[in-house]
């Protein structure tokens, strides 16, 4: 595979450098007429700086073969110099964010220099589209909020989780799993497709993924009938950056940081006609500290009370690369083809301490338990797609297909008081295939239907095996009672149909899909076996109003479903701590929501309000449970029960919430961000006969302030609260978090540096209170162990950064169907 982007990127090179370097004058003979090359000049400058204009791109279209047949770039100079065959070509001029020029039916029978050509701002294409943004911007559709994501300084040579932290409703925990409106359960999409670039663990994998990656986020609260009902939450949708433009573009960013990390990654686009060749490349290596505190009362004044410290150091090194070809065959067809590859590794060296005070005589004892984990995870992925646009504008068909391949390899040798003692593996292999077609119609001018197909085929192999020690013959013997085999299938295929039109001021887009979910869990070391097949039907109806050209509302309704992830279903229970396991359980149900939101968009010269109002009414939903099994084991002679954690199906949940952001820009130079969302949570349901039933109100803010300092030093402080949350058997602390940056443009804004660090006053930890039946606990955990320190320089070529505008943060009450 290395050496397969080694080419790639080879390939890619040559191409530039053979288009950027005349060639000399030849002649050949078709059809008994001389047709030779000539070389055309001119240069290229910007019309309000008149400075030259580097990697402007210059196209010449024959209409004789109706398409483009040569084109060729400007050097630093702004001067292009490019062989071309004799003919008559309509000639473009064309810059990122600047307004085209062409010159029609020009005749070359010559060398001939065209002349100078001065382009200006495209005021209309900066508010359509982003390249390198200087500051985020949104667009409000029917069923989402896009968020074209801008030059935020917090996560300059961060990756992927730390840009969705940062925008609007999306919070990213230590640990970095990601939730929408404080709900976990949201869809991460690629591009709108499940990705190899998110894979098996997607919180390692969108660690691996650099920032500078990311085009834009939507935020898909209210998703139409074409999206997948998985998600509860909603959907993120990651665009990747691609350029459409003629020549070379692209950048490269290196970092590094303390505690240790380094890590350096890149993009690059290079189109010539009608064949684009795309690539983004990161390696990312880090050193990760972490705590886990457990403390432990037991009611029973005969079982002694624990007191648990582990700490770990976290070393993951990762390679992610995404390599593909876009073919545009005629005006109306595209193919494009791509491969991606990810190789991670991580080392966890676990040391777990445990205290023991027995209440009966005060007397305390300690033993130390060491758990060294080996990571090894790999994903490969072939994607197709094949795009037809029909004459009529929005008249599109569309076909997918994709394949993936994951393995994973876990292995620890625990060892306990200094000895070895334990031997866990986990192997696992999954393979994917997904088949997707949609077809638009448009109906008038202002409807269209859609339709389509989906099918999802997901097999997962998992191989657990537990060795233990037997003390008298000092050998390792596979124990029975934790060892097993889990084979996983689960098989969705899904058919929607949707219609929108616009009425005036007023639009809607009404959608129906069913997905048939086919789920097998065979388990061949205990026998074990399950079969669920399970129908369902899932309306979407979103609905627009647009008041003024400033002022809109939107209503939206969608039911969609939440089905038990891998790690909940899997009966292996961690071997972490002796006295502490997570097990999943196989025989959990998916959960089913009904989601109402009611928005409201305002936009007041250099102030922009988004707000809604939410309800989500959810039924047999999944939580996470602590209890006793039953179970004790000895530790220093003692005997102490086995607290187990894990998810069980209860009842029903209520969620009511607000949500509100803010921008204001009150000049050029500065910009406030603001997001707040506000829920009440409440919840009824019992489990194994123990009242579970709950009601919580919480809330979390968070405030970005950007300031441009003299010498065009950007200065920018996020701040991010998480309020407490309550529920029968956790009473979980307020987490509070400060970010801060400072970044410098250098060379004419082709490159910039970047320092920030992140939890400025390492309070990003997670407290919680537990209260069970037999015991109460206290937990902290932290993942990241304290202030991170990051400074990345970033070169950016034919990549210019849109300029600063006033009333950036669009908001339409378009409709995007």
């Amino acid at each position: 595979m290395n050496k397969f982007f080694i080419f790639a990127l080879s390939f890619t090179f040559c191409i530039a450098n053979g288009n950027s370097q005349p060639k000399k004058p030849e002649a050949s003979t078709i059809n008994n007429s001389i047709i030779k090359e000539v070389i055309i000049t001119g240069k290229v400058i910007d019309k309000e700086t008149q400075e030259p204009l580097e990697y402007a791109t210059i196209a010449f279209f024959s209409k004789k073969e109706n398409k483009i047949v040569t084109g060729g770039i400007t050097d630093i100079n702004g001067v292009f110099n490019i062989p071309v065959k004799t003919g008559v070509y309509d000639i473009s001029i064309e810059y990122i964010a600047f307004k085209t020029q062409r010159i029609l039916n020009k005749k070359l029978t010559a060398n001939e220099n065209i002349g100078l050509f001065s382009l200006e701002i495209d005021a209309e294409s900066l508010a359509e589209v982003e390249v390198i943004a200087e500051r985020t911007t949104v667009e409000i559709k029917l069923d989402k909020k896009i968020y074209n994501v801008g030059k935020d300084l917090t996560v300059s040579g961060g990756t992927v989780s730390d840009v969705l932290d940062n925008v609007p409703s999306v919070s990213v925990d230590a640990e970095g799993n990601v939730a929408l409106r404080g709900n976990d359960n949201v869809r991460i999409l690629i591009n709108g497709k499940p990705s190899g670039l998110v894979g098996l663990n997607s919180t390692d994998a969108l660690k691996q993924l650099p920032a500078d990656a990311i085009e834009k986020v939507e935020v898909i609260t209210s998703p139409s009938a074409r999206y997948e009902a998985e998600g509860t939450a909603g959907i993120l949708n990651i665009i990747l950056r691609r350029s459409k433009l003629q020549g070379l573009n692209g950048s490269i960013t290196t970092n590094a940081g303390h505690p240790t990390a380094a890590g350096i990654s890149g993009n690059i686009n290079y189109r010539t006609g009608d064949i684009n060749i795309f690539n983004t490349t990161a390696y990312n290596y880090s050193e990760r500290l972490g705590r886990w505190y457990n403390d432990v009362q037991y009611f029973d004044i005969n079982t002694p009370d624990l007191n648990e410290r582990r700490n770990w150091t976290d070393t993951s090194k990762g390679f992610t690369t995404n390599t593909g070809v876009e073919w545009y065959i005629n005006d109306s067809a595209s193919l494009t083809s791509s491969i991606v590859y990810r190789d991670n590794g991580n080392e966890n060296n676990s040391v777990n301490k445990l205290i023991q005070f027995n209440k009966i005589n005060n007397s305390t004892s300690e033993s130390t338990r060491l758990d060294p984990e080996t990571q090894d995870s790999r994903t490969i992925q072939y994607a197709l797609n094949f795009t037809k646009n029909f004459e009529k504008t929005d008249h599109k068909l569309t076909f997918d297909f994709q394949y993936e391949d994951t393995d994973q390899d876990e292995n620890s040798i625990i060892n306990v008081n200094g000895v070895d003692s334990e031997i866990v593996s986990t192997i696992e292999d999954q393979q994917s295939i997904l088949l997707q077609t949609d077809y638009v119609v448009p109906i008038g001018e202002n409807s269209q239907i859609e339709m389509g197909f989906r099918g999802d085929f997901n097999t997962r192999a998992t191989d657990f095996e537990v060795l233990l020690l037997d003390p008298n013959s000092g050998d390792f013997n596979i124990n029975q009672d934790l060892t097993n085999l889990l084979n996983f299938k689960q098989y969705i295929t899904a058919l929607y149909s949707q219609f929108g039109s616009k009425i005036g001021k007023f639009s809607y887009l009404l959608g129906l899909r069913m997905e048939n979910t086919k789920t097998t869990l065979d388990q061949p070391t205990s026998g074990d076996f399950s079969r669920q097949k399970l129908n369902g039907l899932f309306p979407t109806i979103n609905l627009n109003y647009e008041l003024s050209e400033s002022q809109s509302f939107t209503l939206g309704y969608n039911r969609r479903i939440r089905r038990p992830r891998g790690f909940m279903l899997n009966p292996f229970p961690s071997r972490s701590s002796v006295t502490n396991v997570f097990q999943g359980n196989p025989g959990l149900n998916p959960t089913f929501s009904n989601t109402f939101e009611i928005g409201y968009l305002n936009r007041i010269n250099k102030l922009t309000i988004s707000s809604s109002i939410y309800f989500a009414h959810s039924s047999n939903i999944m939580a996470f449970v602590s209890r006793e099994t039953g179970v004790v084991v000895l530790v220093d002679g003692e005997e102490f029960p086995v607290i187990e954690r894990g998810p069980v199906n209860l009842g029903t949940d209520n969620r009511y919430g607000f949500e509100l952001n803010v921008n204001y820009s009150p000049t050029r130079k500065w910009r406030i961000n603001t997001d707040f969302n506000i829920f009440k949570f409440e919840r009824d349901g019992d489990f194994n006969g123990v009242d579970l039933s709950a009601s919580n109100l919480t809330w979390r803010a968070r405030l970005s302030n950007k300031l441009t300092l003299p010498y065009k030093i950007d200065w920018q402080t996020n701040l991010n609260y998480r309020g407490p949350s309550l529920d029968a058997q956790n009473d979980r602390n307020g987490i509070f978090s400060a970010n801060l940056a400072f970044s410098k443009d250098l060379f004419k804004e082709k490159a910039s540096i970047a320092f920030n660090i992140r939890d400025v006053f390492n309070s990003a930890f997670f407290s919680n209170n537990i209260t069970a039946e037999t015991f109460t606990a206290y937990q902290e955990i932290q993942f990241r162990g304290g202030r991170i320190y990051n400074v990345s320089v970033t070169y950016r070529f034919n990549q210019k950064k849109k300029r600063e505008r006033s009333g950036d943060f669009n908001g339409g009450g378009g409709m995007d169907m």
